[in-house]
């Protein structure tokens, strides 16, 4: 007589995913890939929208050349998940991305209304352990700019990874991201 085990749980991989994608299951869906799982993203709306717009405007003249501003586009962090961060400053151009996603970023942004918590949580943690080094909230709900840096093992977070530094801006304040430290960034110029 065979052992009685539990269901397990069938982790997508990036090509399986992309498999779905292409039959259509995720039409008018936007999802993403979170540690094997197809998580369903919350729609955008005009608040959240204006302001990936107004950061990606501020942050692409931080950065300048040498840099690509990509929003709402696919970054791979590992084989089993592939998320689409508000905004993920990366090296290059846009053509430098045309055979594959990028898999780190200079600075990634996510902008968060109703999905506060999942960014300080669970994509804190996946950023900590992709190593991504700077990493912002711009928290619409209270208008704060969290701040995460110095991404690190830790025995606290259910991954095992989160951030040492984690500092909260408020609209008054300035920040200067790590890959361009010589700008002055007015939090309130993120804001919409």
């Amino acid at each position: 007589m065979p052992l009685s085990t539990e269901p397990q749980v069938h982790l997508w991989t990036r090509n399986e995913y992309y498999k779905m994608a292409e039959v259509g299951l995720f039409e008018g869906k936007h999802v993403e890939l979170i540690e094997g799982q197809v998580i369903e993203m919350t729609p955008t709306g005009s608040l959240h929208a204006t302001a990936v717009a107004l950061a990606a405007r501020r942050l692409e003249k931080a950065f300048g050349a040498g840099y690509f501003v990509r929003w709402q586009m696919p970054l791979v962090v590992t084989q089993n998940t592939e998320l689409e961060p508000d905004l993920a400053i990366v090296r290059g151009d846009v053509r430098d991305y045309k055979d594959s996603h990028p898999t780190t970023a200079a600075l990634i942004v996510e902008v968060a209304e109703s999905s506060l918590l999942h960014d300080r949580t669970k994509k804190a943690e996946i950023y900590a352990r992709a190593g991504i080094a700077d990493y912002w909230i711009l928290n619409l709900n209270d208008r704060q700019l969290e701040v995460h840096r110095n991404p690190q093992a830790s025995s606290i977070e259910p991954s095992g990874f989160g951030y040492r530094d984690v500092t909260v801006l408020t609209e008054n304040d300035v920040v200067s991201p790590l890959g361009a430290p010589q700008e002055i960034i007015a939090v309130e110029d993120l804001l919409p």
